[in-house]
């Protein structure tokens, strides 16, 4: 285990964006925001390309000039100064290691250019921490993809900066490493204890790293928050809908029984709790009841009267059926709904869910969200996720 970079009242801070913006010619790439990422924390950027995410970064970096707004750092206004005299670090996606260097040279590159003489003590430390103190004579190249990646991390970290930026940087990896990697830089993250800011497209990259997320669509934070309550609480139809898949059903308000309001969608009525509804929604008006597809069960339509009183139902046909090992994902047909998703574990399979079988589609109305109906239902379905 290595030494803690302690982390002191000055140099420690929160990093703040106020009213900063981005417009190149012809194009606004990033609307006035204000944004906190909070000292010490793991903050994700995510949204698909061409959503801000990477220009509100290099802002950050003095990569990019502001349009208007500040950029602070513990109080500090840091928006004039040159990239190299921010107390700020950036890794990006492909590394950028010296080819003809060590890897104990690439890591001690920064402190060397610095004039410090002593470096095998930080060195040594910074490669424990990213586990690779038996490859410190090996060169780039005989490094595996998610090896170069924490290299180029503890070259960053060797700095000692208050703030490291992450610019897609797990995008060139195949599936099961960056997975590893996504674990391994929250390791790094908790030990180093500095202020990490991570762009990705990554849904379950951002969700499994950060702290908190701030959901980008066309130069403009959509939502904000922790991970688990963007999931389960989103508040637009585009985070409902670019967080994962989400089932939105048109249904109109019919009345409200408590702490919940009765919805009609076609034929089936549903229950939406009231305080899980975005809309400002009384009798008669249009909503979007949202739920996701692990909340929802199937029931054979043999079996419907077997399904538990006071859940929400939906009689459906089901139209296609994916074996994906962990769960099946089901494609519903809904008259009153059109197709919803439903995904259910391989615990004890019904062999009758095939398609072309009469179902009804089932959940706890606990589970169901609301959002106010006059969004595109679509919204952040079908986007290019390739981009920064």
């Amino acid at each position: 285990m290595t030494n803690r970079i302690t982390m002191t009242e000055s140099t420690a801070g929160d990093v703040r964006l106020s009213g900063i913006s981005k417009r190149f010619a012809g194009h606004t790439a990033v609307h006035p925001l204000d944004l906190t990422v909070p000292a010490g924390s793991f903050f994700a950027l995510l949204g698909a390309s061409g959503c801000g995410k990477t220009t509100t970064l290099r802002m950050i970096a003095g990569l990019e000039e502001p349009t208007t707004g500040t950029v602070e750092l513990g109080g500090e206004d840091i928006t004039g100064l040159p990239p190299h005299k921010r107390p700020v670090n950036t890794v990006f996606q492909n590394y950028a290691l010296f080819p003809h260097l060590d890897i104990y040279e690439n890591v001690a590159f920064g402190l060397r250019r610095r004039g410090v003489r002593s470096v095998k003590k930080d060195v040594g430390e910074m490669l424990d921490l990213v586990q690779l103190g038996d490859y410190a004579r090996r060169k780039p190249h005989q490094l595996s993809g998610g090896q170069q990646q924490r290299v180029a991390v503890a070259r960053a970290l060797i700095n000692r900066p208050r703030v490291l930026l992450l610019d897609e940087p797990l995008g060139a990896l195949d599936l099961k490493l960056r997975r590893q990697m996504q674990l391994e830089l929250k390791r790094i993250q908790t030990e180093v204890g500095i202020t990490f800011v991570h762009v990705t497209h990554d849904q379950e990259e951002a969700m499994t790293m950060a702290d908190t997320v701030a959901v980008m669509n066309a130069g403009r934070v959509d939502q904000l928050g922790v991970p688990a309550d963007l999931y389960e609480n989103p508040g637009t139809t585009f985070t409902a809908n670019f967080l994962g898949t989400s089932n939105l059903i048109e249904a109109e308000v019919t009345a409200k029984d408590g702490e919940e309001l009765l919805l009609d969608a076609g034929d089936s009525k549903l229950r939406l709790p009231a305080g899980r509804c975005s809309a400002q929604a009384g009798p008669g008006s249009a909503v979007l009841a949202g739920v996701r597809p692990e909340k929802v069960s199937l029931a054979h339509a043999d079996d419907a009267d077997a399904i538990a009183g006071g859940r929400n139902r939906i009689p459906g046909r089901i139209s296609g059926a994916s074996f994906i090992g962990v769960s099946t994902q089901y494609v519903v047909d809904c008259p009153a709904a059109g197709a919803l998703a439903v995904y259910e574990q391989n615990i004890e399979r019904d062999s009758r869910l095939v398609p072309g079988a009469e179902v009804v589609l089932h959940w706890n109305p606990a589970h169901t969200f609301g959002l106010d109906a006059a969004q595109p239902i679509d919204a952040g379905t079908g986007l290019d996720e390739e981009g920064a």
